[in-house]
């Protein structure tokens, strides 16, 4: 999956105010598009050393495998040998430590961009710097980045499992039921509402499978399996779902890859893991 960059080393801890060096990657977003270099036939991220141009009031965001890693938005950096790409591209690049350090430090630099202004009093916020918040100077309210819980399902009955595509899916292809935890609602509550609401099933049997943090929404996604009847009639939420049906072990259709935790859970089912 996306974050499964082993024997890399991502380390998420807070340090303000560090110093850029020329081997450090700099990270530049202009909305959802991220500033890459090309290499060969793939893209890489660019470090100090690639900009001509002097850097001004970088964001310290995380390090990988001991570099540090710096946010830019908004910027108007431009340079020949490099590009801004949609962020999408990062699901298919082929090092998969650039691959990660670009969708979290887009996560990351989302929430700093939305929160410069306080969201009580208006007021212009500072970066915390003991943690990893906004603090507003005037009200002192603090602000943490946003993560949203969310769950995924595999839904199967014998050697089948329903795959559905959704109507905001960047691409044509098959994925799995997920939806966003409620207020007051416990993940496994989560689980039975959003395949109701979306497929129309009743399910059974929900087991806990694995999570996985996605940059890209601000989510930490949830896996699980279920059993269904398949002879219930799919009825589908039109707003949210463009088709949905069962596939056969052996048989599946295009469907989202390993990267994503929903790739990853039909794989499993495809080898039968489950």
């Amino acid at each position: 999956m996306l974050n499964e960059i082993s024997p890399g080393i991502f380390d998420t801890r807070y340090y303000p105010y560090q110093e850029i060096g020329d081997e450090d990657f700099l990270l530049c977003y202009r909305d959802n598009h991220l500033l890459l270099k090309k290499s060969g036939e793939d893209y890489e991220i660019p470090r100090k050393r690639d900009f001509i141009e002097s850097i001004e009031f970088p964001v310290y965001l995380f390090s990988i495998n001991s570099h540090h890693c710096f946010g830019l938005i908004d910027s108007q950096v431009n340079h020949a040998s490099l590009e801004y790409q949609d962020i999408f591209i990062l699901r298919n690049l082929k090092n998969k430590e650039y691959a990660w350090i670009g969708s979290v430090g887009h996560q990351l630099m989302s929430w700093h961009n939305n929160n410069r202004y306080c969201g009580r009093c208006g007021s212009k916020t500072e970066l915390k710097k003991e943690e990893r918040a906004t603090i507003c100077p005037e009200c002192k309210l603090l602000t943490f980045p946003k993560i949203s819980p969310a769950v995924i399902v595999a839904i199967t009955c014998n050697n089948k499992i329903l795959l559905a595509k959704g109507k905001n899916y960047k691409g044509d292809f098959y994925a799995l039921i997920a939806g966003y935890v409620d207020i007051g609602e416990s993940i496994e509550e989560t689980v039975v509402r959003e395949v109701k609401e979306e497929v129309g099933l009743d399910i059974k049997n929900v087991q806990y499978y694995k999570s996985q943090p996605w940059p890209f929404s601000a989510s930490l996604m949830l896996g699980f399996t279920a059993e269904a009847d398949d002879t219930q009639q799919i009825i589908v939420d039109e707003n949210e779902i463009k088709e949905a049906a069962w596939f056969s072990r052996g048989n599946l259709p295009h469907h989202a890859s390993n990267v994503s935790i929903s790739g990853d859970l039909i794989e499993a089912f495809e080898h039968g893991i489950f």
